[in-house]
């Protein structure tokens, strides 16, 4: 069956996460993705993750968990031939998707006026930390920077530890999703229009965006939003230890609250409004820590999942990975074995499924410059010297 982006055919010159994560995304959706990349300072994910001989060859587990589905050609883009070389490669191309200090691809002929005019239905996406223009455009940032910039850290925590970061990059992942949303939505305007686009991604926004309920109240009431830890201002809507750990509570709005105070057997709980719950906040507390005492996390999670209150034992990766759920939903694709590594290793695929063409999987993640031959082959430029 026929996935959205066959046909597609994207430019990847990105590094690290965020770009290389949209590119990614389009590619389980059976776009072409073709990562081009320095042949002596590659994408620095290459040499990043949990397994230092993969690092030491150019496939750490950073870059393997966004790089199946593409194709890797090596370019100098200092040198004039392998500028040529991208040229010709974005004449044929739908995408262009760069990562680099804003004004860069410019002072080097390739910003988005020079590459619209060889393709004028090109999308040309810009992925930075702030943006392509404002006071801090030229500015650069990572992840954990752009946390501590937008105010996420200054609201994660706990009362007496806190700012803390987010343990997993999320700003980073989530504008690599929000990139492939924003090329799926250029791809699809093109077809209306058929002009290309230019867009142009900041991780700044998206981490605003992440916040977008918090940002609302402050902008209505000056609230700056406090760190909580693992309290909720509504107490059944937070962790408690349990006999072998904790559990998170879920019991978020005021039906599920009473469902959860009639199944505990505290019916003299129940409260009729929000502003009940936040006035009796710490006696409810007091009461749920003392009865969540009584059992088990997995106990809890079964008594409470079965009576519909959202509940569940907090896991590690491992247990989480070991759920069946996630099994039965196919959100990791196993690799048998890929040029350069030895032994299976997995990765994840996408966060959504398809009843029909969705996404998948079909080759293992390239080697540096593996396919150089085969790409200007199909250019036309057998025997070209590219930089190696």
């Amino acid at each position: 069956m026929t996935r959205p982006f066959e046909g597609i055919r994207v430019i990847d010159v990105t590094h690290v996460l965020a770009g290389p994560f949209a590119a990614y995304q389009l590619a389980v959706l059976g776009a072409d993705v073709i990562k081009v990349e320095h042949p002596d300072e590659p994408d620095q994910s290459r040499g990043s993750g949990t397994d230092k001989a993969l690092n030491r060859r150019n496939m750490g587990t950073a870059f393997l968990t966004q790089a199946s589905n593409k194709r890797s050609i090596a370019l100098d883009l200092k040198q004039p031939g392998d500028r040529e070389v991208l040229k010709k490669l974005v004449a044929t191309a739908d995408v262009f998707v760069e990562n680099y200090r804003p004004g860069a691809f410019e002072a080097l002929g390739l910003g988005y006026d020079a590459l619209a005019a060889i393709n004028p239905r090109l999308i040309y996406a810009s992925f930075s930390a702030f943006g392509q223009h404002g006071p801090r455009g030229g500015q650069t940032a990572y992840d954990h920077v752009i946390q501590a910039t937008s105010g996420i850290m200054a609201m994660t925590g706990t009362k007496d530890v806190h700012p803390v970061k987010i343990g997993a990059p999320a700003v980073d992942y989530a504008t690599g999703m929000t990139g492939a949303f924003a090329l799926s939505a250029a791809l699809f305007q093109r077809e209306r229009t058929g002009r290309g686009q230019r867009i142009d991604m900041a991780m700044l926004d998206v981490a605003m965006i992440l916040m977008s309920s918090h940002l609302t109240g402050y902008l209505r009431n000056g609230a700056h939003p406090k760190p909580h830890g693992n309290r909720h201002p509504h107490a059944t809507n937070g962790a408690f230890e349990t006999r072998d750990g904790l559990v998170m509570l879920g019991a978020s709005n005021l039906r599920q609250q009473r469902r959860l105070w009639t199944v505990l057997g505290r019916g003299d709980m129940i409260k009729r409004t929000n502003d009940e719950r936040e006035e009796d906040h710490e006696r409810e507390i007091a009461v749920l820590s003392e009865i969540m005492l009584t059992r088990t996390a997995d106990e809890w999670e079964e008594f409470l999942q079965a009576r519909h209150v959202p509940a569940a034992r907090v896991r590690t990766m491992g247990e989480a990975l070991a759920d069946p759920q996630l099994q039965a939903r196919g959100i990791v694709h196993r690799h048998a074995s890929a040029d350069g590594i030895e032994g299976a290793f997995a990765v994840p695929v996408a966060a959504f499924s398809f009843a029909h063409g969705g996404p998948r999987i079909d080759t293992p993640p390239p080697m540096l410059g593996q396919h150089n031959a085969d790409i200007l082959r199909e250019l036309g430029l057998q025997g070209a010297a590219v930089a190696s």
